[in-house]
């Protein structure tokens, strides 16, 4: 692809910022390359228009790693010389320990950590058991108001807390989640296209973010990942791995890569906003960014219908319990 840059925008949601459908993810890649190469896909990332970073302080709970991701990060996006203007840093707020761990001290750290002074957006991350949603909501409140971050999202939360959520700041003329990070993509899918979540993105009250869309690299053909992964929802994982083949043959059989399909197919779905990819190498967002010419190529429909049959997740309750 050429230096210009070529990767559309998409709204974040409602009263969202514009943003880039290709999106870059942290947890186990700035740590797992070279920093030369880090440099460089900070600044491939810049030229292709998709410079928007999760990047985030895994410190808690499922990600209490110690990772060094985030510093790693931070050094190299200045190292390309990146003006903090030329980029989106998405932040992630735990709910592992909170509220013992507010998330004014969550924000200081992350924020010193990358080397910023703000955010621009932020989504709080998922949780177990109860959770109070109106404190959530008001502590949000509390970090815009600080100026810490302008907009935020959920991260594969319960329906009915979501719900809540919105309703609260709206009732109190508060900031509302304006997206969720769900798990998304050929062989997951009934979360966001349930009967719950669905409705939201059709009314234009919630904009889509897809995470793991393939699977820890499993639909690009590592079968057998050599790093920690997310979780696999509904014990579906070794069916992923089976029908590897089918995302091969259909991706081959479109003149694409089985990264280019999965991501391509997220992208059809029109309440999506943008794809969190977790690149490594500058070769791989390459790849990763020929997943628009091929959803032009081949058009949306088209693509969902190729790939009905590798919809796996359909006994997984789309409400999120």
């Amino acid at each position: 692809m050429s230096a210009a840059k070529t990767v559309p925008r998409r709204p974040l949601g409602p009263g969202g910022p514009e943003v880039p459908v290709l999106a870059l993810g942290s947890w186990n890649t700035w740590d797992r390359m070279d920093f030369d190469e880090a440099v460089a896909l900070c600044a491939r990332a810049a030229e292709l228009g998709c410079a928007f970073f999760d990047v985030a302080h895994y410190n808690m709970g499922p990600h209490a790693e110690n990772a060094r991701t985030d510093l790693i990060f931070g050094r190299a996006v200045r190292e390309a010389g990146l003006a903090r203007a030329d980029w989106h840093f998405c932040g992630k707020l735990w709910l592992w320990d909170y509220p013992d761990t507010g998330f004014t001290r969550q924000m200081e750290t992350s924020l010193e950590r990358v080397g910023v002074e703000r955010a621009d957006t932020v989504v709080v991350g998922d949780y177990f058991g109860e959770l109070d949603v109106e404190r959530v909501v008001t502590d949000v409140a509390e970090q815009i108001e600080a100026g810490r971050f302008d907009t935020w999202g959920v991260n594969n939360w319960r329906y009915g807390d979501l719900r809540r959520a919105i309703d609260v700041a709206r009732e109190r003329g508060l900031v509302p989640p304006v997206f969720a990070q769900l798990k998304y993509g050929l062989v997951r899918r009934s979360m966001a296209e349930g009967s719950h979540y669905a409705p939201l993105f059709r009314s234009g009250e919630l904009a889509l973010q897809a995470s793991d869309v393939l699977e820890g690299g499993m639909l690009a053909g590592k079968l057998l990942p050599d790093r920690k992964i997310g979780a696999d929802v509904g014990g579906i994982r070794e069916r992923v791995a089976a029908a590897y083949g089918e995302v091969r043959r259909l991706a081959d059989a479109f003149g694409a890569s089985p990264a280019q399909l999965g991501i391509a197919f997220c992208l059809a779905n029109p309440a999506t906003a943008n794809v969190l990819v977790g690149v490594s190498r500058r070769t791989q967002l390459e790849d990763n960014a020929g997943a628009l010419a091929l959803l032009d190529r081949v058009g949306a429909a088209e693509l969902r219908r190729a790939t009905e049959s590798l919809w796996l997740d359909r006994h997984v309750a789309a409400d999120g319990t």
